[in-house]
């Protein structure tokens, strides 16, 4: 008798085409059936997996326990609604809609109708972050840096809910407090959308968060660091790095002190071994590299489909990220770059320009200093 779960993959795009490879592997689950506007794209990757194509998802809606939606941001109420509507379980990738009223009404009709809402936040699943969920910790502050190349992706959406908005939920899953204040500037730089992003958030119960992100940087970070009264906690996603520096037990109870009995304050090396190890613990964490975080990700929301469990990351935990995501983009919009209203204002309307660095200027001046009043510094000649 066969009691896998039938599932089905919408959108088998860049993304799309992981979900559909990963779900045929799984064995407790039947891949039915794959759908994409393309649908020569959507043969292919059936074809590689023993499964139908389809271009129109309301095909998939009579032959499937759940489904997995990879499609644009715009598309996500569209798609997904037809599927919840008869209890069927959806996995919507981020961010869970394109506003937050999409986004409730998404997260209120799988509550009603029962059926399982998860939503890719795979962040989550990232087994160094895993790692350093298991540790104790209650940051106070939280600086995060998520920078990356233009792929033209995604371009139906800003920076704040294509990338920040990872970032946003990993905050949101280390406190339940309410968002006291939110200041963001961000700028437009070749989508219709801003396209680099900083924000600061404030929580009620005293957390802090930095977060900055960008899509046209000339090289990926994806970074997080911790501060808390346990401790500080380094993050590096794409390495699957973590260091964890934590006061030692004999400083917590104040039988240590830093003692700087014969050493050399001028040689590092020195003050490195003494402060970390003696004074301050360090512990260096590596996560498995070899496992795909979205094959974690699609795991859970088997499990959570066949047993009926709580996803990791819900719909409401999606919905929550987006409200704040939202703050972020209202606070970018009415950034006022000169600090009057009458000076631009948001993300498309930028201050002038200052003038290019004067070529006879010596050291690193972009303003004019006129030539009667400027030193001759050593290094010209005369």
């Amino acid at each position: 008798m066969n009691n896998r779960l039938k599932v089905g993959v919408v959108g088998v795009g860049h993304l799309g085409r992981h979900h559909a490879r990963i779900l045929a592997d799984h064995p407790d689950v039947e891949l039915v059936g794959v759908v994409d506007s393309n649908l020569d794209r959507a043969a292919e990757i059936a074809a590689k997996h023993g499964s139908r194509a389809y271009d129109d998802p309301l095909d998939l809606v009579d032959q499937v326990d759940a489904i997995s939606i990879a499609v644009p941001t715009i598309l996500h109420e569209s798609v997904a609604t037809p599927f919840l509507d008869r209890g069927i379980a959806a996995l919507i990738e981020k961010p869970l809609a394109t506003d937050a009223d999409a986004g409730r009404r998404l997260v209120e009709l799988a509550r009603n109708r029962g059926a399982i809402l998860q939503v890719g936040h795979i962040e989550r699943f990232n087994p160094i972050w895993t790692s350093i969920e298991r540790i104790p910790h209650r940051p106070k502050f939280i600086a995060a840096e998520r920078l990356g190349l233009y792929t033209f992706r995604s371009t139906d959406i800003g920076i704040v809910h294509d990338l920040m908005i990872h970032d946003i939920d990993l905050v949101l899953s280390t406190t339940s407090a309410k968002v006291v204040s939110v200041e963001a500037l961000g700028v437009r730089v070749l989508s219709e959308h801003e396209d680099i992003a900083n924000a600061r958030i404030r929580f009620a119960d005293g957390l802090v968060a930095e977060l900055s992100a960008s899509r046209v940087n000339p090289s990926a970070v994806r970074a997080m660091r911790l501060w808390g009264v346990e401790g500080f906690v380094s993050v590096d996603f794409a390495a699957r790095k973590g260091t964890i520096i934590r006061p030692s037990e004999r400083l917590r109870r104040g039988e240590l002190a830093l003692d700087l009995e014969g050493l050399d304050v001028a040689r590092p090396a020195d003050v490195k071994e003494r402060v970390f190890g003696r004074v301050l613990e360090v512990e260096e964490i590596e996560a498995d590299r070899a496992t795909e975080p979205l094959a974690l990700e699609l795991a859970d929301f088997v499990s959570a489909v066949r047993s009926g469990s709580r996803p990791k990351v819900t719909g409401e935990d999606a919905l929550r990220a987006l409200e704040l995501a939202e703050l972020v983009v209202a606070a970018i919009r009415a950034h006022r770059w000169d600090g009057t209203d009458e000076g631009p204002i948001g993300p498309f309307s930028l201050p002038d320009e200052q003038p290019r660095p004067i070529a006879d200027l010596a050291g690193p001046h972009f303003w004019k200093i006129p030539a009667a009043l400027r030193k001759p510094s050593n290094h010209q000649t005369t």
